[in-house]
C-alpha cells in the first residue's frame, strides 16, 4: 500500500503517490476526504509509538501471569477471566464475574455463579489498545495521568500521585485487579489486609513457589519476584496487543476500495456535525483512537447492582465517585471505537449486546430509555432499575447535563443508522476476529503453565478458547 506525505499530512484519497491528475473518486470520496483532512486523521493512531512486541521476554512472562490463577487470591479467577483475546479483550458479559464461578475456567457467555448473579459492578473494558490511552484508565479513570506530577490511583486520594504506580498507565492499573474482592481478591484472601498487603502477599505465594524465579529471571535478568514487576510484565503483554490494521486506517492512507459505499456514508454522518446534516459523533469520539477521554453522560442504562450510589445503593455515578464534582454525575470516559464490533456488549453496564441499538441510543437516549427492557438481561437486571433510571433522568434535567440529544434527538433514518452501524464495522482490525492470528497472545498450556494453576479457557461449549 503505497501512502505520500507531503510536510507529514497525508495525501488522502488519490489512490497512490501522484499529483492533482488523479482520479479524486466518487461524490462521496471527495466529501469524506474534505472531513478527514479536517478532523487531522492519519489512520494510524500508533504511529510513531513504541511499543512491546508479544515476542519480547517481558511481554511472554506478562501472558503467563495474565492466564495464571496464582493471581487471584483463592487461585479461582485470573486477569484473563474478564479480558480474553478471543472475546474482543473482554469477556463478552453485559458485566463481568470475577471471584466464585461456577466454573472458573469457562469465560464469556454462560459463565455464572451460584448466586445467579453478576458479580463486577461495570462492564470489562477491553485490553486492546490500552497502550493508545494517554490520560487514564477504567471507566472513571481512576487511574489517571496528573501533569507534571505523575500517576494517580485508588491508593492515593484524587489529585495526588501514587509513589508505587510505576511510570505507566497501563502498569499503574495492573496493580488494581487483584486488589478488588469480587473481580481476583476474592473475600477470605488478606481479608483485612491493605492492597499493599494484598499485593506482597501475591508476589510472596510466587516466591514461595519456586517455579517463577526462572522466569522472572528470563525476562528481567534477575530472578527477583515483586509486584511491581509482576504488573511491569503484565503491561508489557497488555501494551503489546495493539490492532489497529482496519478497513478504515487503509482508507484513510489512500485506499479508496478498502470500504464500501455504504460504508463511506456512514463515515460521513459519523463525521459530519448536526449543523451539516450529520450525527456529531466526532465531537466525543474524536481523532484516530476515536476518543477523546473525557466523560459524557449518554443516559445509559443502569443494570446491576451497581456502586453503591444514589437513593438505592444501587446506582453508579461515574466519574463524580472520583473527582467529587456533582457535573460530573453519571458521566463515563468516552471509550475508543476501535474494534468496536469486536468488543461488546457496550457502555459501562453493558447495557446494549448490538451497534445498531447502540447508535439508536445515541440519537435519542430518552426513546431508548422507554424501550429498553432490563428483563432481557436476565443476569443484570435489577428490580432498582426504574428508581435508578428516574434519578438519573431527574438530575440530568434539572442540571442541563448529558449529550445534547437528550434534549434535541437526532433525526435519521433507519438506513443512516445501518450505514453507521457499517462504518463502525470498519473499525475492527480482521486479526481480532481471527483465533490463529490472536494465538500469540493465548496462553498455551504446554509452555506457559508456570505452577500448575494456568487457566486454560473454554466457551460455554466447552470449547477451547
Amino acid at each position: 500500500m503505497k501512502t505520500c506525505f507531503i510536510l507529514g499530512i497525508a495525501v488522502i484519497g488519490l489512490g497512490a503517490c501522484g499529483g492533482s491528475s488523479q482520479d479524486p473518486g466518487s461524490e462521496t470520496d471527495i466529501a469524506l476526504r474534505s472531513l478527514i483532512q479536517r478532523h487531522g486523521l492519519r489512520g494510524d493512531p500508533a504511529m510513531g509509538r513504541e511499543l512491546p512486541s508479544i515476542d519480547e521476554p517481558l511481554a511472554q512472562l506478562g501472558r503467563k501471569l495474565f492466564f495464571s490463577k496464582s493471581l487471584g487470591g483463592d487461585r479461582d479467577s485470573a486477569c484473563v477471566s474478564c479480558h480474553h483475546p478471543t472475546l474482543g479483550g473482554g469477556d463478552g458479559l453485559p458485566l463481568s464475574i470475577g471471584v466464585g464461578a461456577d466454573d472458573p475456567d469457562l469465560i464469556g457467555p454462560g459463565r455464572s455463579h451460584p448466586d445467579g448473579d453478576l458479580t463486577v459492578p461495570r462492564n470489562a473494558p477491553t485490553t486492546f489498545n490500552i497502550a493508545l490511552w494517554e490520560k487514564g484508565l477504567f471507566w472513571d479513570s481512576r487511574v489517571e495521568n496528573i501533569d507534571d506530577v505523575g500517576i494517580r490511583t485508588p491508593d492515593t486520594d484524587f489529585g495526588t500521585s501514587d509513589p508505587d504506580a510505576g511510570d505507566s498507565l497501563t502498569a499503574a492499573q495492573a496493580r488494581f485487579p487483584v486488589t478488588s474482592a469480587d473481580e481476583m481478591r476474592g473475600f477470605e484472601f488478606v481479608l483485612d489486609g491493605t492492597n499493599a498487603d494484598l499485593r506482597t502477599a501475591l508476589d510472596q505465594r510466587l516466591r514461595d513457589d519456586g517455579r517463577w524465579g526462572a522466569e522472572f529471571q528470563a525476562a528481567f535478568g534477575s530472578s527477583e519476584i515483586s509486584y511491581a514487576r509482576i504488573a511491569e510484565a503484565i503491561a508489557a503483554y497488555e501494551d503489546s496487543q495493539v490492532f489497529t490494521d482496519t478497513p478504515w486506517r487503509a482508507y484513510v492512507e489512500g485506499d479508496r476500495a478498502a470500504i464500501a459505499e455504504p460504508e463511506k456514508r456512514g463515515a460521513l454522518l459519523f463525521f459530519r456535525s448536526r449543523a451539516e446534516g450529520g450525527a456529531g459523533c466526532a465531537t466525543c469520539h474524536a481523532g484516530d483512537f476515536f476518543t477523546d477521554e473525557g466523560f459524557h453522560s449518554i443516559c445509559a442504562p443502569q443494570l446491576g447492582r451497581g456502586k453503591g450510589d444514589g437513593f438505592l445503593g444501587t446506582n453508579d455515578h461515574g466519574r463524580e465517585r472520583e473527582n467529587d464534582d456533582r457535573n460530573y454525575r453519571f458521566s463515563f470516559r468516552t471509550p475508543s471505537l476501535l474494534n468496536v464490533s469486536a468488543t461488546g456488549p457496550y457502555t459501562h453496564a453493558g447495557a446494549y449486546d448490538n451497534l445498531s441499538d447502540v447508535v439508536r441510543h445515541h440519537l435519542n437516549p430518552r426513546a431508548a430509555i422507554d424501550a429498553f427492557d432490563p428483563s432481557l438481561i436476565p443476569l443484570a437486571a435489577s428490580d432498582d432499575f426504574d428508581r435508578n433510571t428516574q434519578e438519573m433522568l431527574d438530575f440530568l434535567e434539572v442540571s442541563g447535563r448529558g449529550i445534547g440529544s437528550f434534549r434535541a434527538p437526532i433525526e435519521l433514518g433507519e438506513q443512516d443508522v445501518e450505514d453507521i452501524v457499517r462504518f463502525l464495522e470498519t473499525l475492527t482490525d480482521p486479526c481480532v476476529l481471527d483465533r490463529e492470528c490472536l494465538s500469540p497472545w493465548i496462553a498455551d498450556p504446554a509452555t506457559d503453565d508456570v505452577d500448575g494453576h494456568l487457566l486454560v479457557a473454554i466457551d460455554g461449549d466447552r470449547n477451547p478458547l
